[in-house]
């Protein structure tokens, strides 16, 4: 049986080692052989994540056309890789790519550390804002003044309180998606609504497609699930999603479930445009995949863009798109409400099965959503915010470029995150020495699918003023730590490039 889960063809993988920015050489040195540069460039596409782990490659004969170079040179080239660990091969199944057994890997998600444990840490772990007050404060006292008629009930709504369920299928409406509540279940939180999809439509050893880089909590959720992740690499810069590798993906691959991220992409920041996401649904319909669009960060725009419409308006009917939302971005993280829109039968069925896990999502947090939702508190928490979300992005931004500027990124027109090219250095070093010198930051490797984004970093949108300053100061610490090789007690330095 191949091991590989997606395929990159020759013209695609030819244009992408083309495209590569030559390293420059030192003072004197030789130009390496052919088949070690062509090695050592597919290496860093799928360090990169721009060619996916387990992707089959073309056959020898097949690259060596759209490269002209020698059939021997690419021979040589997969044998290198294959020593390194980086390509795979079975007689009859061909060559598919892979990560070194020893590459640093992360074991989990971002688990957010408690407050009262960080000390002088400054924590970039986790893309979360304080709450926008007076805005909790109110709508907490709101729902207490609505409580008393729910307190005499058994409090178990599995499909969420009749009110907030109107309330967000109107919202839908309003945004020119008709919407009744019969398709809508509220949850606890995004990850809530996400975990049931997976359980209702992906078994153990279903595969799921994923954008690369994605959400690292999402992905860790969906491994201890047991599906198998069939990664799709971004767009270059914030240009959302490249259509032809979907299109290939969900056509070789049928993957039973799609994730996606279409508005402020968690770690790029991309936003796809409305010819992306019709495009993207058609593929779906088409391969039979159902497609689990994410829109937590949706209303998290940051300076003036013209929003495309939702994904869900290409498929108002629910039965293709799974619509999942969440309180916890745009308003605050511990607000734990999340909710799912799709078709009536899709939300019975979750509904049914959610009396084996959480039975219902808590009334009290329900009621102060709906309370901010129905007096124009949520519009008004949301502005407050965008303001600070973008003030600690233009602080953030501008400390980087100064400490680091050699680091590359591209600044995002909304979201929470910024996703950060380290200049060679090895993410997931970056983040060991980070937290001795007093910053937490995830690593590229937690976004991507079996270690791919080794070069890169996220940094969140949650410090401004002079901590930001601090935060790029120790960062820039630490990467200096890493050149060294500190973070191996005297090692040469990890860096991941050749």
């Amino acid at each position: 049986m191949a091991q590989w889960t997606s395929a990159v063809g020759p013209a695609q993988l030819a244009r992408q080692l083309n495209a590569q920015q030559p390293r420059p050489a030192g003072t004197g040195a030789r130009k390496p052989p052919a088949y070690r540069a062509l090695a050592d460039g597919i290496r860093l596409l799928v360090l990169e994540g721009r060619v996916p782990v387990a992707a089959r490659l073309p056959a020898e004969r097949e690259l060596a056309l759209a490269l002209s170079v020698s059939r021997t040179t690419v021979a040589a080239a997969y044998e290198a890789l294959r020593s390194e660990g980086f390509l795979e091969s079975r007689r009859g199944a061909g060559s598919w790519t892979a990560v070194p057994a020893g590459n640093p890997l992360p074991a989990r998600g971002l688990e957010p550390l408690p407050p009262e444990s960080l000390g002088s840490m400054i924590d970039l772990g986790c893309a979360a804002l304080p709450a926008p007050e007076p805005w909790l404060t109110r709508a907490v006292q709101g729902a207490l003044e609505e409580l008393p008629p729910y307190a005499h009930t058994h409090g178990d709504y599995p499909a969420g309180l009749p009110a907030l369920r109107q309330r967000l299928a109107d919202r839908y409406t309003a945004r020119g998606i008709p919407t009744m509540p019969e398709q809508i279940m509220v949850t606890t939180g995004a990850m809530g609504a996400i975990d049931a999809i997976c359980h209702l439509f992906a078994g153990r050893g279903e595969r799921i497609a994923v954008e690369s880089p994605s959400y690292a909590n999402i992905l860790q959720l969906m491994r201890e699930a047991g599906a198998r992740l069939v990664p799709v690499a971004m767009a270059e810069g914030l240009s959302g999603w490249d259509l032809p590798r979907w299109r290939q993906v969900l056509r070789d691959s049928a993957p039973r479930l799609a994730y996606v991220v279409a508005d402020f992409h968690n770690p790029t920041g991309a936003l796809a445009d409305e010819d992306q996401r019709r495009a993207l649904v058609d593929a779906a319909r088409s391969a039979g995949t159902v497609l689990v669009v994410d829109e937590t960060m949706s209303e998290l725009w940051l300076d003036e863009v013209d929003m495309p419409r939702p994904v869900c308006a290409f498929d108002p009917a629910g039965s293709t798109v799974l619509t999942v939302g969440s309180a916890s971005k745009a308003f605050w993280a511990g607000m734990r409400i999340g909710w799912v829109r799709a078709a009536p039968d899709v939300i019975r069925s979750l509904v049914a099965a959610r009396a084996y896990a959480d039975l219902g999502t808590p009334v009290l947090e329900q009621l102060a959503v709906n309370w901010l939702m129905a007096t124009g508190g949520w519009e008004q928490a949301v502005d407050l915010r965008r303001a600070q979300a973008r003030e600690n992005r233009d602080a953030l931004v501008a400390a980087v470029r100064r400490e680091l500027p050699e680091w590359e990124f591209d600044v995002p027109v909304g979201g929470l995150t910024l996703w950060v090219r380290t200049g060679g250095v090895s993410g997931s070093r970056l983040a060991e020495v980070g937290e001795r010198v007093g910053v937490r930051v995830p690593s590229g490797p937690r976004f991507g699918v079996d270690g791919a984004f080794e070069g890169y970093v996220r940094l969140p949108f949650t410090v401004s003023g002079p901590v930001a300053d601090e935060a790029a100061a120790r960062l820039a610490a630490a990467a200096r730590l890493v050149e060294k090789g500190a973070s191996n007690g005297g090692e040469s330095p990890r860096t991941f490039v050749a």
